[in-house]
């Protein structure tokens, strides 16, 4: 894997520790991986291209789904508990994106006196570098130090300790048990006494509640699902029509999660030149393309301990919606 720094702005600075080609590369893994066979099946993080993203941003603004400004009311209510609990000197987040949401512990940690580093680990460089430059500005005393990177296959942790490593957004509920614990395998060794882990996770509750979050009425999640389609459309050559497929939202209960469907609305054949793929779809079959794994307390504390860690605070709505929850590695 290479590396390359940009020129530095100041105190921002983004490293891109990606090599060239991986996301083209893992886009056509990920489909012949995932449509090659039965049952059909995508990561999530192809949703995520410019309209997906904005598309996305439209989605936490629904009253139907609750996850995004849950979570920004339990950090508003703890972030001042959480700078107390960690004295991070640098805050490593997973998956940054705009960084919107970190500021409640920045701003914390920062009038704690401790913070000495902003380290946002994400794939999109547009991401990184706005919000990086933002922050600089905002945050006179704050290194930035951003790299452009897919936790996934490299989750290497920059930054001085103690460090606070932030996964929120419930984005830990889009790994199967398996990735979950490929996940804690990877993070746990860099981890030394004194650093933290901040999970955000969405929490077991009705279906009456989880589906409407994910199937709202004015269809901007239907749309948002059918955005991967376009993508595989513009990077592959693909022929998939949009119109010929209806999102669905499944509450699957056996594995305590919400899934993300794309339904086949008729027997069809989609060709995908770049990978010299047609896909056969029957008439109802469906193309999985999200998982939401919603958690409870307990079932998870005693995932983290397989994993060495212990969890040190568990923190959540009065609705129990949401939780927000630290962890350290166990002694």
């Amino acid at each position: 894997m290479t590396a390359s720094s940009a020129p530095s702005a100041g105190r921002f600075t983004l490293t891109r520790r990606l090599p060239h080609g991986h996301q083209a590369d893992a886009l056509r893994s990920d489909v012949l991986k995932g449509l090659a066979g039965r049952p059909r099946t995508l990561p999530p993080k192809w949703f995520y291209d410019g309209r997906g993203s904005e598309l996305f941003e439209r989605i936490t603004q629904l009253p139907e789904y609750y996850p995004t400004r849950t979570e920004h009311a339990i950090l508003t209510e703890r972030a001042a508990e959480i700078a107390t609990a960690t004295r991070a000197h640098s805050l490593v987040e997973l998956g940054s994106g705009s960084s919107r949401k970190t500021r409640l512990l920045l701003d914390a940690l920062t009038a704690h006196g401790t913070l000495q580093r902003y380290a946002p680990l994400d794939v999109s460089e547009d991401a990184l570098t706005e919000a990086g430059q933002a922050l600089t500005a905002d945050y006179p005393g704050l290194a930035v130090t951003a790299a452009v990177t897919d936790y996934e296959v490299d989750l290497t942790l920059p930054g001085e300790h103690p460090l606070l490593v932030a996964f929120l957004g419930g984005t830990l509920g889009n790994l199967d048990t398996a990735q979950r614990r490929a996940f804690y395998a990877a993070l746990r060794p860099q981890l030394r006494p004194g650093d933290t882990l901040l999970l955000g996770v969405d929490l077991v509750k009705s279906a009456d509640v989880l589906i409407p979050a994910y199937d709202d009425a004015q269809g901007v999640t239907a749309e948002f699902n059918k955005n991967v389609l376009h993508v595989l459309n513009r990077e592959l050559g693909a022929a998939f029509d949009p119109a010929a497929f209806d999102h669905r939202a499944v509450w699957n209960a056996a594995e305590s999660r919400v899934e993300m469907r794309l339904r086949s609305r008729l027997a069809q054949t989609v060709p995908v030149p770049a990978l010299d793929l047609a896909i056969d779809f029957e008439r109802g079959e469906e193309l999985r393309t999200e998982i939401s794994v919603k958690f409870r307390r307990e079932p998870l504390e005693a995932e983290l301990a397989s994993a060495g860690f212990t969890l040190r605070h568990w923190w959540t709505d009065a609705g129990a919606r949401f939780a927000l929850l630290l962890a350290a590695p166990a002694e």
